[in-house]
Parts: C-alpha cells; sequence; structure tokens
C-alpha cells in the first residue's frame, strides 16, 4: 500500500482509511461520485481525488485499489484494474492492515458502534493515550472520523453488514446486539450469529469479549459461547441482574443523562453528554471495554464525560425561532425506537417532528411494517421516497409501506417530496418543538435547509 487508490473515496469509512494513510505519508490517490468535505480535507492531506469515476483515474503507479461493498464489477476504475493485475482490498482488508502493530479495541453490533466506538476514541484522547481510530462518522470535538494516533491503541468500527469484520483479530471487542438486517447478505438470524461468533473467534488469545447482557440476540450470543470449549474471557454489561458490569440508575437530564453502574462491587457514576438510555448504554459498554483493556476505570468514566457527540447521532443541527433541529442516523426500527423514546424525553413538552426516509428498498421490504410503528411514537412524520444507496428499485416496494403500516399505528403520517420538506415544515413547527431528519441517506441534508427556512418564515 505504497501509492494505494481508492474508489469511494469521500465515503465514511474509505475516507478514514485514506486519511490515515496520508497522515503516514503515503501517496493517496483515488475517486468519487461527487465532491464532499471528505475529499476536500483528504486534498489538504495532499492525497489526490479526482471527482467522477474513469479509467484513467487509476494512476500508472498504483500499487493496488481500495473498493468497499457498495462498488459494483462495472466501475471502470476497478475493471481497469482487474485488467492490470492489481491487487484489489476491501476496505475492512486495508483498515486490518493499517492496525498492524496496534493493540486494537473493535466495536460489533447491529445498532450502536458509531456511538460507542466514538465514545472510545474520545476517552482515550482525553487521557492522553493518543490512540488511533477509524470510525463512520465525525466526531463533534476533532472533527473528523479518522486519526492515525501515536499511541498503543487502534480503535475500531467493525461492521457486520457484509462480514468484512472477519479480517479484523481484536484485543478487546464489543458486541452490543445482534439482530436481523443487511438482508441482502443474511437470509436468517442464523447466520447473523454464525456470523457475530466467527468474529469472536478471532480475538486474540488471552483477549476480551464484551456483550450486552439485555438485547436477545446478544444474550443467544453469550450463551452459545459459554457452552463451548474454548471463548475468549466473557464480559457481560447492562441492566440485567446477572451483568457483570451493572446498570443501576439512568437519570435523564435534557440532552445529557447521569449513568451509575455497579462495576467489581463499587458503584461509579458519570455523565453522558447525549440523551437517551441507549446512549446511556453505549457508554457503560464502552466503559466494560476499556477496563478490560487495563484503563482505571474512575478516570476512564471522567473522560467518557467528553464526549460530545458524533455527526448524525442525534446530532444538534441548530435552532430558529425556538425550533431545534436533529439528525438521527437511525434507518432500523430497534434504532428509530431508541432514538424517538429519547428524544420524547428531551422534547420536554414540545412536539417531536420527524422527517424520515427508508434506507435500502431491501431492508424496507423486510422491515417497513415495523418502521411505520416506530414512528408512531412522533407526533408529526413525514415519509420521504426509498434511499437507494447501492440497490435497484424492487417491484412493488415504496416507502408507501411505511407510511401505511405507520397510520395503521396511529401515527399522524403522510407521505412527502423532499423538496418540500424545507416549506412545509417551517408551516407546521412551533416554538418548543424538535424536528429531526432520520435515515441514513441524504435527508441529513435537509436539515440546514430547514433551519435557513424557519429563520426567513419566523
Amino acid at each position: 500500500m505504497a501509492h494505494p487508490h481508492f474508489i469511494g473515496i469521500g465515503g465514511a469509512g474509505m475516507s478514514g482509511i485514506a486519511r490515515i494513510l496520508a497522515q503516514r505519508g503515503v501517496r493517496v490517490a483515488g475517486s468519487d461520485a461527487r465532491e464532499s468535505p471528505g475529499a476536500a480535507a483528504l486534498r489538504e492531506l495532499g492525497a489526490t481525488v479526482h471527482i467522477g469515476h474513469a479509467a484513467g483515474h487509476l494512476a500508472d503507479d498504483a500499487d493496488c485499489v481500495v473498493i468497499s461493498s457498495a462498488i459494483r464489477e462495472e466501475n471502470p476504475e476497478l475493471a481497469a484494474a482487474r485488467e492490470r493485475g492489481l491487487p484489489v482490498l476491501h476496505r475492512a482488508e486495508a483498515l486490518a492492515r493499517v492496525m498492524e502493530g496496534r493493540r486494537a479495541l473493535a466495536v460489533a453490533g447491529t445498532h450502536g458502534k458509531t456511538t460507542t466506538t466514538s465514545m472510545l476514541a474520545v476517552a482515550l484522547r482525553t487521557m492522553g493515550l493518543e490512540p488511533g481510530y477509524a470510525i463512520g462518522g465525525d466526531l463533534a470535538g476533532p472533527g473528523t472520523n479518522a486519526e492515525s494516533g501515536g499511541g498503543e491503541w487502534f480503535v475500531a468500527e467493525a461492521d457486520e453488514s457484509d462480514r468484512s469484520f472477519l479480517h479484523y483479530a481484536p484485543d478487546v471487542a464489543i458486541i452490543l446486539n445482534a439482530e436481523l438486517d443487511h438482508h441482502a447478505n443474511y437470509a436468517s438470524i442464523e447466520e447473523i450469529y454464525d456470523s457475530f461468533l466467527a468474529f469472536a473467534d478471532r480475538i486474540r488469545p488471552g483477549g476480551t469479549l464484551v456483550v450486552n447482557a439485555d438485547e436477545p440476540g446478544a444474550r443467544e450470543l453469550t450463551a452459545r459461547l459459554r457452552a463451548r470449549d474454548t471463548a475468549p474471557r466473557l464480559v457481560t454489561c447492562g441492566d440485567a441482574g446477572d451483568a457483570d458490569v451493572r446498570v443501576l440508575r439512568v437519570l435523564p437530564k435534557g440532552l445529557a443523562s447521569e449513568v451509575t453502574v455497579l462495576l467489581d462491587g463499587s458503584e461509579l457514576s458519570f455523565a453522558v453528554n447525549v440523551p437517551g438510555r441507549h446512549y446511556a448504554h453505549n457508554a457503560v459498554a464502552a466503559l466494560a471495554a476499556g477496563v478490560a483493556a487495563g484503563l482505571p476505570a474512575a478516570e476512564l468514566a471522567g473522560a467518557l464525560g467528553s464526549y460530545t457527540g458524533v455527526a448524525r447521532r442525534l446530532q444538534i443541527r441548530g435552532e430558529e425561532a425556538g425550533v431545534r433541529v436533529i439528525d438521527s442516523y437511525a434507518h432500523h426500527p430497534t434504532e428509530m425506537t431508541a432514538d424517538l423514546r429519547a428524544l420524547r424525553e428531551a422534547a420536554e413538552g414540545g412536539r417531536v417532528v420527524v422527517v424520515y426516509q427508508p434506507h435500502l428498498f431491501s431492508r424496507t421490504r423486510e422491515l417497513g411494517t415495523e418502521m411505520g410503528r416506530a414512528l408512531a411514537l412522533a407526533d408529526r412524520s413525514l415519509v420521504l421516497d426509498i434511499y437507494p444507496a447501492r440497490e435497484d428499485p424492487l417491484p412493488g416496494i415504496t416507502s408507501e409501506l411505511v407510511v401505511a403500516s405507520a397510520a395503521s399505528a396511529g401515527a399522524d403520517v403522510r407521505h412527502a417530496d423532499a423538496a418540500d420538506i424545507p416549506a412545509t415544515v417551517a408551516d407546521l413547527a412551533r416554538p418548543g418543538d424538535l424536528v429531526v431528519t432520520m435515515g441514513a441517506g441524504d435527508v441529513t441534508d435537509l436539515g440546514p435547509e430547514i433551519l435557513a427556512r424557519l429563520s426567513r418564515t419566523h
């Protein structure tokens, strides 16, 4: 990887690896479909970034090509690399090489990976440990999704969606939950379990696996691991009475909370500067993993209080005319439910207005009904067309599936076009309301437009 070429270099995962390599003095090049802040930041580090895909963008001296699962075989740069016989690495393979020689903390799970990884990275930075990290979102403090770091630890988000987390060999790992998702790659929950168990097998000898003690899928994984003759050291955390690190209390404090845990027979309280029990539990998992890695519990707990969020995870985008606009990456019904419950508490009497964009046709086909039921927790919901990402449309699968389910569950909901959202929201929002742009697609771009319209309208 002396001169790697990244196809889709501006993406959340790809840009992080490219950034780390550029920081290490590697001559990085790549392309992306459109301009982005990530692409601009890489140029500032000396990387060559092309906009658009063309075979000519692949330099003559490129020694490998890095791709994500979103890159199709017909991509002209990938086709050129195949023709030249260049090694083609998946993003996770490249990240595994980046982590070589470091002690690794890897965070896996169907939900909460980015937040928990971010909490660990921020806490270790606060403690002066200079960790490397690669995360699927930009940290609110340093404003980046990756750093090479100079310390012994590297903190990585481990993605199960395409089984790419099986390239990693962590010293300490976390499994937050295990639910059926990513239907294009997993046909059943048993396949999900098999994948997470294989991830557990990748933990280095003498390492530790931290597992959620509350979520059914995670508990099933714990039971299966304990039934084996060989398994990593297991540490469970959560509300359950049998948890090794037990959550005793979560006290809401507006858009923050205070969590108290029982750890090694003693109570320990610390602040979590994001709302909702699920984020408090993410912080507890981070605490358990850090302690398993040998970090002092009290210092780590205090350092976790310095975490102030990550892009798109209940990120406050601004406030106009007494209306706060918040961005949520939630796109699975479990995530949607957790975020909407947290926002309901934080609204303090105001309404919760959601602009929701379903993500992927396959996910909407399988979980559209549950998405609609989750939206019933909001006061008003506007549902956009499905964001296709890497998928082609499926016959009969539209966002109307979500709208119909939400209406059946009693929600005040309707379909809306993205172009109409700023004006529509500005008309219906009133002081004290929380407006949430929710989904994993480009719905996030509507936040600033809504704020601008609110400032002109009120």
